[in-house]
């Protein structure tokens, strides 16, 4: 076979057909000329609009098994959760009615000494709820005003607490309302007992200044028997807070070689920036008995002048 006639052409499998610089510039033109005709004419929308709607069931069938691998793992994740939650409660609800049987016990306890001692009954502290309406706006003092006044039997004098602790004292009342010294205001000082060493101390507010002062226990000898962790509650023998209410807990504590005292901070016990609903108790000396006149002081007799 002579050389001229066969054929030089490609195969159809391996035509190029035109170049890609080719190709590359027409359909830049071709988009180009269809994002100016859909801004200037708006015809693509309606396309556009019947392709999400022909594509919209496949679409939903093909997320389908992405989404019930999801519900799958959500509802796992869930059970587990709840099962965990379950045994947490569980576990809580043994210790509380390990808490409260040990309670009945030493409330029993505690009837049958004062019977056999015969010391006078406990004092029972009468309350009521009340609601946190604002803060004051004296920025120098931490006090709130509460939605509980005179009308509604709150005096002068009556602690206020929440469901962690001791929050203040009610120190004026009006008819419909009352103004709250909070613990952490630079004029409060409390009566605190330290629950490790028994030892009584009194717990001031205002340490640290700015705008979330602390509490501290100030005038404390350095070598005070006090640790990181302590938590202080009320004594009770200053005739207003009820013994045992939780206070504060130490968390510094620096002894200076330099001073005699000890400085101890303390981080209260119920914190007063995250609180709305609170109990206003009676104060104790409403229920306790009357003070005695103190005895005439006892004169003594007038020294004679030396004689010369």
């Amino acid at each position: 076979m002579h050389l001229g006639t066969l054929d030089r052409t490609p195969p159809p499998f391996f035509r190029q057909g035109p170049s890609a610089l080719t190709k590359l510039v027409f359909f830049s033109a071709l988009a180009m000329f269809m994002m100016v005709s859909d801004t200037r004419f708006g015809f693509i929308g309606p396309i556009r609009s019947t392709l999400a709607t022909v594509m919209l069931p496949l679409q939903n069938s093909l997320a389908v098994p992405v989404r019930l691998w999801g519900d799958a793992r959500a509802y796992m994740g869930g059970l587990q959760t709840a099962l965990t939650a379950e045994r947490a409660a569980r576990a809580a609800l043994v210790r509380q009615a390990d808490r409260a049987a040990a309670a009945e016990q030493l409330q029993a306890e505690n009837a049958r000494l004062r019977a056999l001692l015969e010391l006078r009954p406990s004092l029972t502290v009468r309350s009521q709820a009340a609601e946190v309406m604002y803060e004051a706006a004296d920025p120098y003092s931490r006090k709130v005003v509460i939605d509980r006044g005179s009308t509604h039997g709150i005096v002068r004098g009556s602690p206020v607490i929440n469901d962690t602790g001791l929050l203040g004292q009610v120190t004026r009342v009006y008819p419909l309302n009352s103004e709250v010294t909070l613990l952490t205001d630079r004029d409060a000082a409390i009566p605190v007992l330290n629950t490790r060493t028994q030892q009584r101390s009194a717990a001031s507010g205002g340490a640290g200044g700015g705008s979330n002062p602390g509490m501290e226990l100030r005038f404390m000898a350095g070598n005070a028997d006090v640790q990181v962790g302590d938590s202080l509650v009320t004594s009770g023998i200053d005739g207003i807070y009820p013994a045992g209410l939780p206070v504060a807990r130490v968390v510094h504590v620096e002894r200076r070689a330099d001073s005699g005292f000890a400085r101890i901070q303390l981080v209260p016990a119920a914190p007063p920036d995250a609180v709305r609903h609170v109990m206003v108790l009676e104060p104790l000396a409403a229920q306790l008995p009357p003070r005695t006149d103190a005895a005439p002081a006892v004169t003594t007799p007038p020294t004679r002048a030396l004689l010369r």
